[in-house]
């Protein structure tokens, strides 16, 4: 497949591939669109270079994100609604006969499957949601000033959101939830017309499933919040006994787990006659036996006449 390399659409989606993608489709310097989301593709994901739409969503790629995501020159650039991607089909090697026509893509958009065609050149996204990639997102995501669409969901990414993602002022989608995101989520924000200009009409599903992530509009950041980072990792285990694990509800928990146990073992051996001469029955066993162990014990130890 690398030695496609005049190749500008590549849709595989929904299928049943596993593996890793070939390292040969780096080769394919033309391709535009990517899309093998809904696979059960794994590994890291390639540095693609020109890619204006890459949908490897709904895999098991891990990994993190890789820093060299600016290379992707198409989404540097800002879409343009005259662009289109035309494929050009030669039927007829003596006349020359061809046909052309313009390709279209199927994207999640908003929660809802759409279709572009016309203006398919508008469209530049990056969808890599439901896998299994780790680490933080790169500052180096905010080159892509071109970016239409970025989801990230569902996956175990951690970090801060950098400020700085007020440069992707082409952005009209963003999806950054169920990850391990923490921290406070920038105001900066709000400088990016396309996901309106107050944080408090955001929809805060696109924040949510992140429990250390604070502020508009998820809840109110405490003062004394902290990062995972600034955690202390090892602290004095007798202070502040009532701000950590050790609070008034464990010793209830710790009280009730208790009286269950005690009576759950006690109570079937008071109330159930079987239960209670098959427990009598085996600890007469026990000390039989114990007595014999101890008996034979000692008398190898006595010394020899």
């Amino acid at each position: 497949m690398g030695s496609l390399f005049s190749i500008r659409t590549l849709n595989l989606n929904n299928n049943g591939f596993v593996g890793e993608l070939p390292s040969s489709l780096n080769n394919c310097s033309s391709l535009v669109v990517f899309d093998v989301a809904d696979n059960n593709l794994s590994g890291p994901i390639p540095e693609w270079l020109g890619i204006q739409i890459l949908d490897l969503s709904m895999n098991n790629i891990s990994g993190s994100i890789p820093k060299c995501l600016n290379n992707l020159t198409n989404l540097a650039l800002r879409g343009s609604s005259s662009l289109t991607i035309t494929h050009t089909i030669y039927v007829n090697s003596t006349s020359l006969t061809s046909y052309s026509y313009d390709d279209e893509a199927s994207l999640i958009w908003k929660g809802m499957m759409s279709k572009y065609k016309s203006i398919l050149g508008l469209v530049k996204s990056i969808h890599l949601s439901s896998n299994r990639l780790t680490g933080e997102i790169p500052c180096e995501i905010t080159d892509l000033v071109g970016l239409v669409s970025l989801n990230l969901s569902r996956n175990n990414l951690t970090g801060q959101i950098t400020p700085n993602i007020e440069k992707l002022q082409s952005l009209d989608l963003l999806d950054l939830s169920n990850n391990q995101i923490h921290g406070t989520i920038p105001t900066s924000l709000t400088g990016i017309s396309g996901l309106g200009p107050q944080l408090q009409i955001y929809e805060p599903s696109v924040f949510a499933g992140n429990p250390l992530l604070c502020g508009i509009p998820l809840q109110t950041c405490s003062s004394e919040e902290t990062t995972p980072e600034e955690q202390p990792v090892v602290g004095n285990q007798d202070e502040d006994n009532n701000d950590g694990f050790i609070t008034p509800g464990f010793y209830v928990s710790l009280g009730l787990g208790f009286a269950v146990g005690f009576w759950g073992v006690c109570g079937s051996l008071i109330f159930n006659r079987s239960w209670r001469y098959t427990y009598s029955k085996l600890l007469n066993g026990l000390n039989y036996w114990l007595n014999v162990g101890v008996t034979l014990f000692r008398q190898r130890r006595m010394p020899d006449d």
